[in-house]
């Protein structure tokens, strides 16, 4: 999830860079999403790993 996260910040980049300024945009906002998506798993995946040893 996270290396989709960099590849679509990458692509917004360099989409700014030649002045596609509607493709950055949309994929800087994809980029967005899916680092939020990640963080959340990444924060469950720690609380169920962390209740599962415990049990």
């Amino acid at each position: 999830m996270l290396r989709w996260t960099v590849i679509f910040l990458i692509v917004a980049i360099v989409a700014a860079i030649f002045g596609f300024g509607g493709i950055a945009a949309g994929a800087a906002g994809i980029a967005k999403i899916l680092f939020f998506v990640f963080l959340v798993l990444f924060v469950v995946s720690l609380l169920m790993g962390g209740r599962a040893r415990n049990i």
